[in-house]
């Protein structure tokens, strides 16, 4: 991605403090990279079915994508078809759900471990910086 240019990141996540700390880290590469990051959080998967799916006109640089909410749904319903997998981020803190996001092609995977959100952090940045 070129220097200067706005990078949309669109966030698949249900918790709250979870949330915090992507939000802390994109702010940071922002202020790094000397770019605007625009994000776009949705909490669970009816949202994602009704604003993602049936909107594929609407365009995301990257997407960080938990898979569980607390609907008792899953984020997994999201059309893949509509993002580069190369810039898809599976941010599960279920090993297995991050193991099947590899099976649907998701390459980048940074395990959320809520004893340790700091290091969640710093290996989440670390694949966001590899993206820009």
């Amino acid at each position: 991605m070129d220097k200067g240019k706005e990078v949309r990141v669109l966030v698949l996540e249900d918790d709250l403090e979870t949330l915090e700390f992507i939000l802390r880290v994109l702010k940071e590469v922002s202020l790094e990279k000397e770019i605007e990051i625009g994000v776009t959080a949705l909490p669970d998967y009816v949202q994602t079915e009704l604003f993602i799916n049936k909107n594929p006109q609407v365009k995301f640089d990257i997407l960080l994508l938990d898979r569980d909410c607390f609907l008792g749904g899953t984020f997994h319903v999201i059309n893949l078809n509509f993002f580069d997998k190369d810039k898809i981020i599976s941010i599960s803190s279920v090993p297995e759900y991050n193991e099947k996001a590899k099976e649907m092609g998701i390459k980048r995977v940074v395990w959320k471990d809520y004893q340790n959100l700091d290091d969640f952090s710093a290996k989440l940045k670390s694949q966001i910086l590899e993206l820009i």
